[in-house]
């Protein structure tokens, strides 16, 4: 997973819970800078003790915050890359992850071993500008962004999971 992440750049971990594989990312690309994205408040805490204990907090946020919102904010079109890990079902992340992504970035979801092509449908990644990335690796799904991600993306908080693009 390592070498696909750029060397440089902003990097956000959505849903980043107990910091796997964020984490371990972070101390492996010391060039890059994260942010990442937990909504429940415990998780958060320990995540922002984790980032000092490991010496990196110059080059990590922790933001105790919905994905919606951080799709919203000052982050949206600067990611080089996102990664996911257990944060929700392929239209959730995707909708929570392109906005993130600038011109050119990949977003890496953690996946099942063989995932179906059905999980990830063209026509659904289109809507948000994402393609999937022809070369597969195991346990993972990456999706580049080759248009920009449309404004009304993100929805409101909790509508993405209510009602999935796919």
């Amino acid at each position: 997973m390592v070498e696909v992440l750029p060397s440089n750049g902003l990097v956000v971990d959505l849903g980043s819970g107990g910091g796997v594989p964020c984490l371990p990312l972070v101390l492996a690309r010391p060039g890059t800078e994260w942010i990442l994205v937990e909504s429940q408040r415990r998780r958060a805490v320990w995540l922002a003790g984790a980032v000092v204990a490991l010496g990196v907090s110059d080059r990590v946020v922790v933001r105790e915050e919905r994905a919606e919102l951080t799709g919203r904010g000052p982050s949206r079109g600067m990611a080089a890359a996102v990664t996911a890990r257990s944060f929700g079902p392929p239209a959730v992340t995707a909708e929570c992850a392109a906005p993130l992504l600038r011109p050119g970035g990949t977003c890496w979801v953690a996946e099942p071993p063989s995932p179906s092509d059905e999980r990830w449908p063209d026509v659904g990644l289109r809507e948000l500008g994402l393609v999937r990335r022809p070369d597969r690796r195991p346990g993972w799904v990456g999706l580049d962004l080759v248009d920009a991600c449309p404004d009304r993306y993100p929805r409101r908080v909790g509508i993405p999971t209510k009602r999935p693009l796919f």
